[in-house]
This record gives C-alpha cells, sequence and structure tokens, in this order.
C-alpha cells in the first residue's frame, strides 16, 4: 500500500522537528557561541565610522561646491584683484588651510593667503583633458596631504587665472569620546590622518604610554584590513536584499590588551544618493576607521547553559508524550481498521471486527461488524446500544487538542517568561557614550547646515541688483535650483516688502524678529506657530542697501534628511522652549517631547558648564523598558551657534543586540516555531487523517444502514483510502447478492401448476 500521505509522515515529521527544536533550543539557549563583544557594540562602532564617512563627504564637497559658486559669482562680475578675492573668499567661508591665485599665462603667483600651496603637482593633465580641475591629493614636504581644488576665474580681456584652494583630509571634528580614535585612509591601507591618540603628553605612567602605543599599532593594522573590505562593490558587499548605507561598511576585531579589545568599524565615502555620480568625495578612495577599545564580556555561567539543556530535555519528553498519545489515539485505532477492512473484503468473515474504543474509528468499526453480519447471511443489524456511539461521538479532535495542550504547556512558558528581561537589564556604557556622541555629531551636522545655508545667502548677496528686479528674480532661480535646502529665496526691504522672490510664497515675516537687534542670533529664526509647519529662515544682509535682507526658508524636510541615521532611534531637533521644530519620524510642529523625563535632559543639557552647554547621555529605566537616551545643544561657530537649539535621540534599549536581550529573543523564536509546528504537524493530521475519516465514518454507517447506491470514492492513497476501498468491494458484495436474492424468488418453483 503506497504511503504518500496518511497518519505515518505527520506523526514522524513531529517527531523529528521536536528533536532538532530540541537541539536548537539546547544550542542558542545556552551561552555556547555568545561573543566577547557584543553585537551592539560593534554595531554602534559601525555607524559611528558611517556618520564619520558622511561627515568628511559632505564636508569635502561643501568646499567643492563653495569654491565653485565663489568662482562662478565672480566671473558674472567686473573683474577682481586677486587679494580682494582671497580676502573676502576668507571673511565669507573659513574653512581652507591655504589659498592661491595663479596667472595660468606666465604662471605667477599673484596672490597667497594662508598655508603655502606647493605648485609642483600642477601638469597638462591636471588643467586640460576629461578630467581638468578635478580636485587631486597633494602630499606636501613636511608629510601630509592635502586636498587641492581649482576653480577658473575667467574674465574678458584678461589673462585667465587659477584659483586654488587646499584642505586638510583631517578626521571629522567631531566628538570621539574619552576613548575613541578615528583615522582618515586612503587607497593602500595608507592612515592620511588620525583623531583620539592627542592624549600621549598627558600620560604619566608606562603602563599608559605602552597601551596607546598599542592602540596605535592596532589602528594601523585595522586601517589597512577596513581598505581592503572597501575595494569590494557596494552592493556584492553587503547582504542580498539588505539595504541602508550606500557604500561598503562593517566592523573588524583587532587584539587584546589588559582585558580590552580593540573593536572598530569602517566605512567607505559614497555619495547621498547611490545614482548620483558627482560627489568629489566619494571619488577620492577614502575610508573612515574608527576605533574603540571595550572591555571583553566574560563568559556566562554553566547555570545559563543548562537552562538550554533543560527546556531541551522537557520538549524531548513532551514530544514522546504527544507522539504517543497519537499513536495510541489515532494512528493503531486507523491501522486496525484498515487491516479490518480488507479481511472482509476478502471475505475472512469467520471472526468478529476488533472495534476501536471511541472516535471516527469506533464507528467506523461498529459499521464493519454489522456489514460483516449482513455479508454473512445475518441481516441487517441495529446499532448496538452499549455506549458505543456515544464515545464514538467524542472524535478525534479530542487526542489533536490534547497534544496541542501538552506542546503548548513547553512553548507558552519558553516563549513568555524565559529569560525575560525587566528595566534592571545592564546595559553597556560604551552604548550610552556612542548615543551621546552620535547625537552631538549629528547636532554638528545641522548646525553646519544652517552655516552653510546662511553663508550661501553671503556669497549670493553679491550677484543681487536690487534696482532690476526681473535680474534678481533670475539670480534667486538659477539658486534655487542648485540649492534643494531652500524652498523658497526672496528680498526684503527694511519695512518687510517682499521685492524679488523665486519659489514658494513666503511663510513668515522677516522683519517680526526686531527684538533680535544685532546678533547674530537673529539671522537663523524660527516661526509658524500655529501652521502644518515649522518656519526656518536664515538671512543675509544685501550690501550697500541698508536695510535690504536676502531670506531663504529652509526646508523642513531637508533638516529632517539630515536626522535620520540608522541606530540612533528617534532624532528631534526642539527649540529654546523643548518644541520640535524637525524629527527623523512624524511630528507635529512645535510639540512637545513624549515623555518629561526627555524634556529634562534637554533642559539639563542646555546648562552652562565652564565654556556652555554640553551633550549629555542617559539611561532611562522606567517600568519594565530601558531607554537611552542623549541631547547634545548647538555649540561651535557659525550663526547656528546661538539659536539655542538642541538635537536630542532616544531608543528603546530591546533593540540592541546585547545577550540579555538577545536571550529573551531566542526564547521569543523557540517558543514561536514549537507554535509553528503545532499548527504544521497537527494541521496536516487534522486535514489529512480526521476530516477524511469522519467522512467515511459516516459513509461506513449510511451502508451499514443498507444505502448500496453510493458508490464510494477514495481521494486519498493512504489508510483511510484504502479502508474507502475496501468498502467499496464490499458494497459492490452486498449489492450482487441482493440482485442474487431477487433473482431466485422471482424464478417459478419447480413443479408447481401441472396437471
Amino acid at each position: 500500500m503506497p504511503l504518500l500521505g496518511g497518519i505515518r509522515p505527520p506523526i514522524a515529521l513531529l517527531c523529528l522537528l521536536i528533536l532538532a527544536l530540541a537541539g536548537l533550543t539546547a544550542k542558542v539557549l545556552g551561552p555556547a557561541g555568545e561573543p566577547t563583544v557584543p553585537k551592539a557594540v560593534l554595531g554602534s562602532q559601525q555607524y559611528f565610522a558611517q556618520d564619520g564617512a558622511i561627515a568628511l563627504r559632505a564636508s569635502i564637497d561643501e568646499r567643492v561646491t563653495d569654491l565653485d559658486r565663489t568662482a562662478a559669482a565672480l566671473n558674472a562680475g567686473k573683474p577682481a584683484d586677486p587679494e580682494r578675492v582671497l580676502s573676502d573668499l576668507s571673511d565669507t567661508y573659513q574653512k581652507w588651510t591655504g589659498t592661491t591665485v595663479l596667472d595660468l599665462e606666465s604662471g605667477k603667483v599673484l596672490a597667497a593667503r594662508g598655508e603655502t600651496i606647493p605648485l609642483a603637482w600642477l601638469d597638462k593633465d591636471v588643467l586640460t583633458g576629461e578630467h581638468a580641475l578635478t580636485p587631486r591629493m597633494v602630499r606636501l614636504e613636511t608629510g601630509d596631504v592635502r586636498l587641492m581644488t581649482m576653480a577658473l576665474l575667467d574674465w574678458k580681456d584678461r589673462p585667465q587665472q587659477l584659483l586654488i584652494a587646499s584642505n586638510s583630509l583631517s578626521v571629522p571634528a567631531i566628538n570621539l569620546g574619552p576613548f575613541r580614535a578615528m583615522a582618515v585612509v586612503a587607497r593602500g591601507g595608507e592612515v592620511l590622518a588620525t583623531a583620539g591618540f592627542e592624549q600621549a603628553e598627558a600620560l604619566n605612567s608606562d603602563a599608559e604610554r605602552s597601551e596607546l602605543s598599542f592602540l596605535s599599532k592596532q589602528m594601523t593594522r585595522l586601517s589597512e584590513r577596513a581598505a581592503k573590505e572597501t575595494e569590494q562593490d557596494p552592493v556584492s558587499a553587503r547582504e542580498p536584499g539588505s539595504r541602508g548605507y550606500p557604500g561598503v561598511s562593517g566592523t573588524l576585531l583587532g587584539e587584546a590588551y589588559n582585558g580590552r579589545i580593540a573593536t572598530a568599524g569602517y566605512a567607505s565615502l559614497a555619495s547621498a544618493d547611490p545614482e548620483q555620480r558627482q560627489s568629489v568625495g566619494a571619488g577620492l578612495g577614502l575610508t573612515v576607521v574608527a576605533m574603540l577599545p571595550v572591555v571583553q564580556e566574560h563568559a556566562v555561567g554553566q547555570e545559563r547553559e543548562l537552562y538550554g539543556l533543560v527546556a531541551a530535555g522537557v520538549l524531548v519528553v513532551f514530544g514522546l508524550l504527544a507522539a504517543a498519545l497519537l499513536w495510541m489515539a489515532v494512528q493503531r485505532p486507523l491501522l486496525t481498521l484498515f487491516l479490518e477492512s480488507r479481511r472482509l473484503a476478502r471475505g475472512d468473515l469467520t471472526r468478529p471486527v476488533a472495534v476501536p474504543r471511541w472516535g471516527e474509528a469506533a464507528r467506523v468499526g461498529a459499521a464493519l461488524e454489522r456489514l460483516r453480519g449482513q455479508l454473512s447471511g445475518g441481516g441487517a443489524e441495529s446499532r448496538s446500544g452499549d455506549g458505543t456511539g456515544r464515545r464514538a461521538r467524542l472524535g478525534l479532535r479530542v487526542p489533536l487538542a490534547l497534544t496541542a495542550v501538552l506542546l503548548l504547556l513547553w512553548c507558552v512558558p519558553v516563549g513568555l517568561l524565559l529569560n525575560r528581561t525587566d528595566a534592571s537589564v545592564s546595559v553597556p556604557s560604551t552604548m550610552v557614550n556612542d548615543q551621546r556622541d552620535r547625537t552631538d555629531l549629528v547636532a554638528d551636522r545641522v548646525r553646519r547646515a544652517l552655516n552653510e545655508a546662511q553663508a550661501d545667502l553671503v556669497s549670493l548677496t553679491g550677484l543681487i541688483d536690487v534696482d532690476d528686479p526681473d535680474a534678481t528674480t533670475g539670480v534667486l532661480d538659477d539658486a534655487l535650483r542648485k540649492h534643494s535646502r531652500y524652498g523658497s529665496l526672496y528680498v526684503v526691504d527694511q519695512g518687510g516688502d517682499v521685492v524679488a522672490r523665486a519659489g514658494n510664497e513666503p511663510s513668515a515675516d522677516w522683519s517680526a524678529d526686531e527684538k533680535a537687534g544685532e546678533h547674530g542670533a537673529s539671522l537663523i529664526r524660527v516661526s509658524g506657530e500655529g501652521g502644518k509647519k515649522p518656519v526656518i529662515q536664515a538671512g543675509a544682509a544685501v550690501p550697500e542697501h541698508k536695510g535690504m535682507t536676502l531670506v531663504g526658508e529652509v526646508r523642513v524636510e531637508f533638516l529632517n534628511s539630515l536626522l535620520d541615521r540608522p541606530g540612533l532611534g528617534e532624532v528631534r531637533v526642539v527649540d529654546t522652549k523643548v518644541r520640535t521644530i524637525a524629527g527623523s519620524d512624524g511630528f507635529l510642529a512645535f510639540e512637545d517631547l513624549p515623555r518629561e523625563s526627555l524634556t529634562d535632559l534637554v533642559r539639563a543639557g542646555g546648562v552652562h558648564v565652564g565654556a556652555g552647554p554640553v551633550e549629555n547621555g542617559l539611561l532611562i529605566r522606567e517600568g519594565r523598558s530601558v531607554t537611552v537616551a542623549a541631547a547634545a545643544p548647538f555649540s561651535g561657530g557659525g550663526v547656528a551657534a546661538d539659536v539655542g537649539w538642541t538635537v536630542i535621540s532616544w531608543q528603546n534599549a530591546k533593540h540592541f543586540e546585547i545577550a540579555p536581550y538577545e536571550r529573551e529573543d531566542r526564547s521569543v523564536l523557540a517558543g514561536m516555531l514549537g507554535l509553528a509546528l503545532i499548527v504544521v504537524c497537527l494541521g496536516w493530521i487534522h486535514l489529512v487523517v480526521v476530516r477524511p475519516l469522519r467522512a467515511l465514518a459516516s459513509s461506513a454507517e449510511k451502508l451499514a444502514d443498507g444505502d448500496l447506491k453510493t458508490v464510494l470514492y477514495p481521494r486519498y492513497h493512504d489508510e483511510v483510502g484504502a479502508v474507502v476501498r475496501s468498502l467499496e468491494l464490499v458494497r459492490q458484495q452486498l449489492q450482487a447478492r441482493r440482485q442474487n436474492q431477487a433473482r431466485r424468488s422471482a424464478e417459478p418453483r419447480l413443479g408447481a401448476g401441472g396437471r
């Protein structure tokens, strides 16, 4: 008999899955394979390296864009003196280590400021061809590497001049924390710049100097490994289906020293948009490496391993009981019916049918016994009244339900009770520090973006001719197309009237902030209370026109895009009254923070300590949840430094890949797998055995009651199908017997009616 279906495969599969789940439980709920460094800590270093790469790439691109924009503005105006060009450039943008104006015809240096720029690297390939004026990395005599950015100054009836600006490829000016180090690495693994090792001169002991030397060597080795890793294609470097950072990023583990192991994250410079190919920084082949020594975690005690072994042993016991129950209540009665029905179909009527005690099998067995009596010539028999019928009505769904309950007694406690965490869970201090430092980095990005927005307006004011509104509108339209950060640009006079405009209608009155006076903070304003969006404005005075101001409304969506960083949770920008003006997720304009503890954290971070407000991280334990939060007030230079805004971030610690939460997740996974096991195996038994057997019981009872016209068709090639085929043979035998009896009764008796 083919057994492609039937009762045996699902029971065998149930046993195999229980054994597999038991082995998996013993492995994942014990300490085996737990890393010495939590995955969350490694992932945080990767995110930190990505943030550093984004900051460095944005800084390089902004410098190149600013120089090109300045050259375009100069070329559109009247010829300017080289000294005046460099003076205005340094007054507007304080970001270059050295600037030079060179006469291309004679090769003479016309003006120079700051660091001396060597000119030996200038050749025909740099000035002509497909890659003309492309930024180049040049090594100085001191050994330092500089990024040389070039722009052409071209006025009518004058020789062409080359404007050169040098930038240091230094680590982005971000808060690294007390122990982290960061490096900028070129192709081949050469370290171009480092930060975080400056405290060497302050070390007082040989042990501290020895550890610093060890970390410096680790940075060199890890940088070489990271440079090799970033040579991969960004698509092939990621796991299939994963998204996120457009470049190549990952984590590395170094060697251990004094109980601490060097962990590193790396990220190659990549365009903000994968489809974008114009990023200068992304084409330089640079990699940012962030290294942090962390304390190695001790292995979990043997009692943790016993938890997994005990849970696995209990599952095996429950699985054996479940398999035994299914064998006794379902498989054995069904096999009995198969054997008895085949015996009757063969014509063996000598002994009574072995009737199972209960369920659908009992109903089918009772019907077979009645059919045996009919085949042996006893005629139709009434149903027995000894209680078998009542027991038969219970059905095979009862043992299935008991089996499910038996397995649920393991799944529910393991999934809902074992390894549960609460607010007392230990979160590595590294995660709190990284949350604080990364929040400070985001705050720096937002502050720099606002400074850049205002600096762009200052640069743009030199092209505005207030006496020609049409020309001014054309300049504003062109600037709006080049700068996605603005929603609108407009020029207002002293009374607040709009003289020229590009983009959307002004959403707020610039002259309304009279109380700001002469302070630089008045150049960045926020308004729009009661509206759907906050209105963020940046302004720059138009030179030689008193009261005239060029205003740009910064799109809230632009600020929101700066806040969206993986591994940082929800991030918001709040004003001096702790009201939301930008956020990584959805928010209402000027709404309060969702928790009072977050508001207190912002206010605490705004308190002046020493030179000013400082960033702060906090571990908030409320109820059964643990939240890691950080607040970073704006600080540094530029007009946006004194607006009083703060960037705050928070996330639930359950998202961290640390041992307590991983064990809880594994327990929940084990419970869910157990539930899936119950649904698959018992559902299979119900579909291929219980339901067909219930239909078979009804058909067998009808046949025993005398219904010989209904043909029985087997639907499955299993035990139930075999019983159906046997019943069909019995039906045919009974039908043939009835026809023979009817034929004999119709024949005339011999000798009846003669003379």
